[in-house]
């Protein structure tokens, strides 16, 4: 990949919508080389697709919740376990592996309070293997982009 590849990521970053021609114009590429590009990035799975970005707050889902999640144990079946059902839960967006004292960090939306009560105690309690959980509510977002930064900056 190179920096011209990078540039057309960042540009479909910042708008999945553009046209090949918008596109071609913003990495001053004529729209044939363009299009091959773009063509080898999506099928070496570099760009694994795109989306619509949604306002939470609009969808109806508020409340934004960081969970430190720990472990009792780390044997293969608990951490498999954990992550099988992690991965069926609509309300985590986001589940990260850590090193440190914790052992994932989740980053889950609900509608109120009640329904993160309802999700702690009949979705992730549900979860063998648990040791600790430790939740952090966010109340404002400084900033937020899915725009990845320049390579060596």
């Amino acid at each position: 990949m190179d920096a011209k590849d990078r540039q057309i990521i960042r540009e479909l970053q910042k708008d999945g919508r553009l046209t090949n021609q918008d596109l071609a114009d913003r990495v001053n590429l004529s729209p044939s080389p363009c299009l091959r590009r773009l063509r080898h990035l999506e099928a070496e799975g570099v760009i694994t697709g795109y989306t619509a970005l949604v306002d939470q707050k609009a969808y109806g889902l508020p409340i934004t919740v960081f969970i430190r999640v720990r472990l009792d144990r780390h044997g293969q079946d608990v951490v498999k376990g954990f992550e099988d059902q992690v991965a069926r839960i609509d309300q985590i967006l986001d589940c990260f592996l850590l090193a440190g004292g914790d052992d994932y960090l989740l980053r889950v939306i609900v509608e109120s309070l009640e329904a993160y009560e309802d999700f702690i105690r009949r979705r992730l309690h549900a979860i063998p293997g648990i040791a600790s959980i430790d939740t952090s509510f966010a109340y404002g977002v400084v900033k937020q982009t899915r725009v990845f930064p320049l390579a060596g900056t």
